[in-house]
């Protein structure tokens, strides 16, 4: 389950619209970020029932939570609750529906000019998510975005400043949220791209050979990375996260039938990284870029993406590689029965993720 993200905009005109970009069919079931896989919920049925349906008649099944919607969530200026209500709700067709649909929900209500901060209650029960706030001068044509704030449990936020409309954020906040970002996306979110890094460092206990190779999938998921947020490349989820899986349950049966590298181990793990790259475009996508220091905000990510994969690269000799001397006897107890598990996981995910199944 994603986070849900939402944005906040503060106009000068003394209007606050809200926009949260949830998977409507989870709010309806009350699926939320407990559950690491939508099947494990009791009402997983209903859940894939509703992804199902076309847009017009989820929009109308939705119908049915506007009041709850309104009612639980919250926003507060200066403390004082502000009333919300719906405006419209965008809900896309169903298309491919191994990932979540993205639906938007705009709210409305009306901001005094004088307030000074804004703080946004999301119930634990909806799921975790991230949001922003953007203060709009539209006479001037300026405006002014927060930093994301991440919430999961069942609290408010941290109050919003609305006094710094015509500055821009710092770079280091910039550097700062998308490095985390990147770095959340790979620990501890990411299990298909931690497996993928952990079959790389399986085959070798050579530190720098191991390294060497998480450099060459970063560096090619960091080309796809930005030309799919540049909007330059883009494939359907349908094609790319069935491809990510199959790449994990490669990497993990190269590992059992090969005893060691070969000279098409650096080419086909940049091939992958240009693969894992598009996936990680669409999570950053979602996220939302910066319209200052967009390339800044993207080299972050990537920085953040690097060291949660060396983390794992790390953690994992400290903890299993460096204590077996003989190869034979950790290629037996760790590199086979490791290799065997993570090739299982891709296979798996594989079959999940095809449209069809």
């Amino acid at each position: 389950m994603k986070p849900a993200l939402i944005e906040i905009s503060a106009y000068s005109t003394e209007v606050v619209e809200v926009e949260i970009r949830t998977s409507v069919e989870a709010l309806l079931t009350g699926i939320n970020g407990r559950f690491r896989n939508t099947t494990e919920a009791p009402n997983a049925g209903e859940y894939d029932r509703f992804r199902e349906m076309d847009g017009p008649a989820l929009t109308a099944e939705f119908e049915r939570f506007h009041e709850r919607l309104t009612s639980q969530t919250e926003l507060l200026a200066d403390g004082e609750r502000i009333e919300l209500l719906i405006d419209r709700v965008e809900i896309p067709e169903a298309g491919y529906t191994k990932v979540p649909r993205n639906s938007v929900i705009y709210l409305k209500g009306a901001l005094s000019r004088n307030a000074k901060s804004l703080t946004w209650y999301y119930p634990e029960a909806f799921g975790d998510h991230a949001t922003r706030v953007r203060q709009i001068d539209t006479e001037k044509d300026e405006f002014h975005w927060s930093p994301h704030q991440w919430v999961k449990s069942d609290q408010p936020t941290e109050p919003f400043s609305l006094t710094q409309v015509f500055s821009q954020p710092s770079l280091t906040d910039i550097l700062t949220t998308y490095t985390y970002s990147g770095f959340e996306h790979i620990i501890p979110l990411g299990l298909d791209h931690i497996l993928f890094v952990l079959g790389i460092f399986l085959l070798s206990r050579r530190l720098p050979t191991i390294l060497w190779q998480v450099t060459m999938f970063t560096l090619a998921h960091s080309i796809t990375l930005a030309l799919g947020v540049y909007g330059w490349v883009n494939l359907p989820a349908q094609v790319v996260e069935p491809l990510i899986a199959l790449s994990i349950a490669y990497i993990g049966i190269e590992n059992i039938w090969r005893q060691k590298l070969s000279r098409l181990r650096l080419p086909l793990i940049f091939a992958f990284g240009l693969l894992h790259g598009l996936g990680f475009a669409s999570v950053l996508t979602d996220f939302g870029m910066p319209t200052s220091d967009f390339a800044w905000a993207l080299v972050a990510f990537n920085v953040g993406v690097e060291i949660g994969q060396v983390a794992i690269v790390l953690a994992s000799y400290l903890l299993v590689a460096r204590w077996f001397k003989s190869e034979q006897v950790y290629r037996l107890c760790v590199v086979i029965p490791g290799s065997a598990l993570i090739g299982l996981a891709g296979l798996y995910w594989f079959f999940e993720r095809i449209e069809w199944i």
